[in-house]
């Protein structure tokens, strides 16, 4: 911010300088010449001339001047610089729990699935499917415990990253440094995993192939907010998973009407009788008629934004058994 603000000249720096009574009635004068200096951008200022009022869900990392002039970029800064611990961070979880976010999201599909404690082989090959996969790093965890794992994406980029993984084991990255400067690095599925049994393809969650399933988990992991209507993805579930399967759900609940419209949230809003609307309830009483919850806790996860900023998260993992 210190950017915008308005510079002053030499003989100004010395007037607010001055001592005693001199000082006392020049700085006043001086202040509201400054004032009417500097400018703000139109689109920054409320009605009142004051900061916006509006709640915009735009943070504000975006950049430029007119972020901060929001009610919601005071508010942040308020917790930021006041708020307390238990306020501004109410999780036992550290920042470098959140590196094994993958892994975490296949030990939940694995501990829970009853298809991989059946050692009959009446049931098959288990099979698990990991919807919202991006380039497909929890798919391949999965393929730690499942023989079979198809991993589905909405990006066709996502699903080629994803694919070129599974051909060669290793893709090579730009991570950022600092500003324009960059360090390239490479991604690689460990070596102890068989990367020839999980498979790749576009797809739509709201929109799943009618010949995909029963299959016995589901992993959807991050995915829920991202989603135009999450209601039609969750009403398909009972038909996508057979009985004694696990539904991994795992979000922040990061709800915005860039990706979801305001009418389709799940949760993060209050109802006509001004009662907060909870997503995770939403869900409860969604699915508890076909499934019944085994776990919850909270996952964090870590994206890296530059060698000094992260963007840190803690979703919540809700674990179900379809009955």
């Amino acid at each position: 911010m210190s950017s915008s603000a308005p510079s002053l000249s030499s003989r100004e720096r010395a007037l607010l300088l001055l001592a005693g009574a001199t000082a006392a009635s020049v700085v006043p004068a001086l202040w509201r010449r400054l004032q009417r200096r500097a400018v703000l951008p139109a689109a920054a200022v409320g009605g009142s001339g004051g900061v916006d009022e509006s709640r915009s869900t735009t943070s504000s990392a975006g950049g430029g001047v007119g972020a901060y002039e929001t009610r919601k970029a005071v508010d942040e800064y308020l917790q930021f610089h006041y708020g307390r611990p238990e306020d501004i961070m109410p999780y036992d979880c550290r920042p470098k729990d959140a590196l094994r976010f993958t892994a975490e999201l296949a030990l939940l599909c694995e501990r829970h699935c009853a298809a991989l404690q059946d050692f009959t082989g009446e049931r098959g090959d288990p099979m698990a499917v990991d919807i919202g996969c991006a380039v497909g790093g929890a798919s391949f965890e999965l393929a730690r415990a499942f023989p079979h794992v198809l991993g589905i994406d909405y990006s066709q980029h996502f699903v080629d990253a994803a694919n070129t993984m599974k051909e060669r084991g290793w893709m090579r990255y730009s991570s950022v440094e600092e500003g324009e400067l960059t360090a390239e690095r490479v991604a690689a599925v460990p070596e102890d995993i068989d990367r020839g049994r999980v498979r790749f393809m576009q797809g739509d969650a709201c929109n799943l192939p009618a010949e995909l399933g029963p299959v016995d988990a589901v992993l959807a992991a991050n995915l829920l907010c991202r989603l135009p209507d999450p209601s039609v993805f969750l009403r398909h579930l009972p038909s996508l998973i057979r009985p004694g399967g696990v539904l991994v759900l795992v979000s922040p609940y990061s709800w915005l009407p860039a990706w979801t419209d305001r009418q389709r949230w799940l949760g993060g809003f209050r109802d006509e009788d001004g009662k907060p609307v909870w997503s995770a309830e939403t869900l409860q009483s969604m699915l508890s008629g076909s499934f019944t919850l085994v776990e919850e806790r909270d996952l964090p996860f870590v994206i890296r934004e530059h060698r000094r900023k992260f963007q840190w998260g803690c979703s919540h993992a809700m674990v179900w058994r379809r009955n």
